[in-house]
């Protein structure tokens, strides 16, 4: 009673509440909103603000469609698990171990193209992946909360040392949610890392009829190109904030599996039943935006990989750096000198020049690039409080050395 009557303590508890009921609403909301999307994207209108007709659930079910889903995990899997490309170590954890990873998803993408260009001279008709387009997303759902119950369970044996820092709460919803387990492994097999990437990355298509548009051309071109751009560089994503500091749970797991295979492809989806003629003038305009937005992307993820890996090499040797207390470096020039987050100002500008060959008159084609910015954001913030809280006085001098976010003299 003592507590409660403290203001500090009800608002503690306020705080608690909220996030114990947002993770639940979001399990629902997230897979929800979803399907919303893809059925919009259907009707001829197209309009965010017309609800569809929601088809039976019985309708969703397929058998098939569920074994074609795991066989695809299954298969991408023993790829993962191939001995092809090289063996990396990630980064320290808390108990100073560096986990092993195999790094072979251009490999992967070279398998699985050869496997489906020879399905294709055999009749393989990918029109199936369109017309069962829901019912594939909703068995991806379904695998997304069967591993993620998984996770859960296998999290509440795992050792104290291989629980993440967030997704500890004690709640059950909270942490099914989150993800209690950093580092969740089979074996060698890592689940997260292997979700990151794999299933979701490369089933990453939208479904082409007749001859192509140049507007579809141009969408699938630009996503092509941030898929095998993301594999040929895969080593990189264990410097991110998903490996490092994110327990796996239905936020990750649903995302990798269903939310960026069906959801990133919108444009391309929306483009089958709505197409767009793009003039050339504007299509050099747009290949010139992707262009820009990849090369900053590109550019500053390059920069900074390169950089901790070695500072002495000589691609970062002559950049402006500042000292911490940690013993890092800061880097105060180059991209990182622009701005504080200059790969998600490439990512933005690349997620913009998607949407734009659907056209302006529906907002619909618009979600990958304003979810993303929202994304992105709240991603920002979060690296800000985690930088404040290792570096210090560091991280002060180098926000007024370089005071921009994401955008130049804007934000």
């Amino acid at each position: 009673m003592v507590c409660i009557r403290n203001d500090k303590c009800r608002r503690l508890l306020f705080l608690l509440l909220l996030l114990l009921k947002g993770a639940a609403l979001l399990t629902l909301l997230l897979p929800g909103g979803a399907f919303y999307l893809l059925l919009v994207s259907g009707t001829p209108g197209a309009s965010v603000l017309s609800v569809p007709a929601f088809p039976a659930w019985r309708s969703l079910w397929d058998p098939t469609d569920l074994g074609l889903v795991l066989a695809w995990i299954a298969a991408q899997a023993l790829l993962a698990q191939a001995p092809l490309g090289k063996v990396t170590e990630g980064t320290p954890l808390r108990d100073k171990a560096r986990l092993q990873y195999r790094i072979n998803g251009c490999h992967a993408l070279g398998v699985t193209g050869v496997v489906l260009g020879a399905g294709l001279a055999g009749g393989l008709r990918l029109s199936y992946v369109y017309d069962h387009f829901l019912q594939l997303a909703f068995a991806a759902t379904l695998v997304a909360f069967a591993l993620s119950l998984l996770l859960y369970i296998k999290a509440l044996v795992a050792p104290p040392s291989a629980l993440a820092p967030g997704g500890n709460s004690g709640n059950p919803v909270y942490d099914f949610f989150l993800g209690h387990e950093l580092n969740p492994r089979i074996g060698s097999f890592d689940l997260k890392f292997f979700c990151e990437l794999r299933p979701g990355l490369l089933g990453w298509e939208a479904e082409v009829r007749g001859s192509p548009s140049l507007a579809m051309v141009l969408v699938n071109g630009f996503q092509l190109l941030y898929v095998v751009d993301a594999l040929w560089h895969e080593e990189a994503v264990l410097t991110t904030m998903d490996i490092q500091r994110d327990g796996f749970g239905f936020m990750l797991a649903f995302g990798d599996l269903a939310w960026v295979p069906f959801l990133y492809s919108l444009q391309g989806h929306f483009l089958v039943t709505h197409p767009h003629r793009v003039s050339l003038p504007a299509a050099a305009g747009i290949i010139l935006l992707n262009g820009l937005g990849y090369s900053i992307f590109r550019g500053a993820n390059s920069q900074k990989n390169t950089f901790r890996r070695n500072p002495n090499d000589p691609r970062v040797a002559g950049l402006r750096t500042l000292p911490t207390a940690t013993g890092r470096r800061l880097l105060v020039s180059g991209w990182w000198g622009l701005v504080r987050h200059p790969n998600y100002l490439g990512d933005l500008l690349m997620a913009l020049a998607w949407s734009l060959p659907c056209g302006l008159t529906h907002a619909l084609p618009y979600f990958y690039p304003a979810y993303f910015l929202l994304l992105l954001l709240h991603r920002e913030a979060r690296d800000e409080r985690h930088c404040l809280g290792q570096y210090g006085l560091a991280w002060g001098e180098y926000c007024r050395k370089v005071p921009f976010r994401i955008l130049p003299y804007v934000y």
